[in-house]
């Protein structure tokens, strides 16, 4: 699967890209065990079609909330496709959010059949998995909608990462703070040091010590 993708066109769905199941209580009385390999396979052609359905519609970033199977994989890698499985909810709704994606639930369409309308992609500049330390993450610069930006924060254990945290949120605090108000007040005792220059610059005047 490429790593790297540019000028990329991110579909986000919600949906399983596994083997397709029968719903919930229904059942399939089979009288020619022969048959019983044709529901397997049909099985496993209905996920190819979705996953065709979505490469067709010119998605070159597959972004899936809930799993994909290997062999759903297979296809992908064929295509030269990103896909990604089992992505938070949260990062996918804010990529989508970003890139002008719209996360589908479901292929299903106006005419009884399924389909993959090209408007619900999202674009990015580039799409890359990058090594950080020991893990990998997914990096994507340059969204359609808006600019946002990730925070990575490394440290040498995890009360170490949380007071980085706190300090980064408070920085962050301040700037939206002066932002807000137009104003600064001046930190770090100036305020102090500045009345006691001024309080004895005003005791001078004074000539006695009342």
């Amino acid at each position: 699967m490429p790593k790297l993708m540019k000028n990329a066109k991110i579909a986000c769905v919600d949906f399983n890209l596994n083997k397709y199941r029968l719903q919930m209580g229904v059942q399939v009385l089979i009288k020619d065990p022969e048959n019983l390999d044709k529901i397997r396979q049909r099985e496993m052609d209905i996920c190819k079609e979705r996953c065709q359905k979505i490469i067709d519609a010119g998605a070159n970033v597959v972004l899936c909330s809930r799993g994909i199977d290997d062999f759903a994989v297979k296809y992908f890698v064929e295509a030269g496709v990103i896909a990604i499985r089992r992505v938070k909810k949260g990062d996918l709704r804010r990529i989508s959010s970003n890139c002008g994606a719209k996360i589908v639930v479901s292929l299903a369409d106006d005419e009884s059949s399924e389909s993959f309308d090209p408007e619900n992609l999202g674009l990015c500049d580039l799409v890359e998995e990058r090594k950080i330390g020991d893990w990998e993450y997914m990096f994507f610069e340059g969204m359609k909608e808006q600019r946002a930006t990730t925070i990575v924060v490394r440290g040498a254990n995890e009360f170490f990462l949380d007071e980085i945290e706190r300090s980064i949120h408070d920085s962050l605090c301040v700037v939206k703070r002066v932002l807000e108000s137009n104003s600064c007040v001046a930190g770090g005792g100036s305020v102090e040091v500045a009345l006691s220059v001024y309080l004895d610059d005003f005791a001078r005047t004074l000539g006695t010590r009342e």
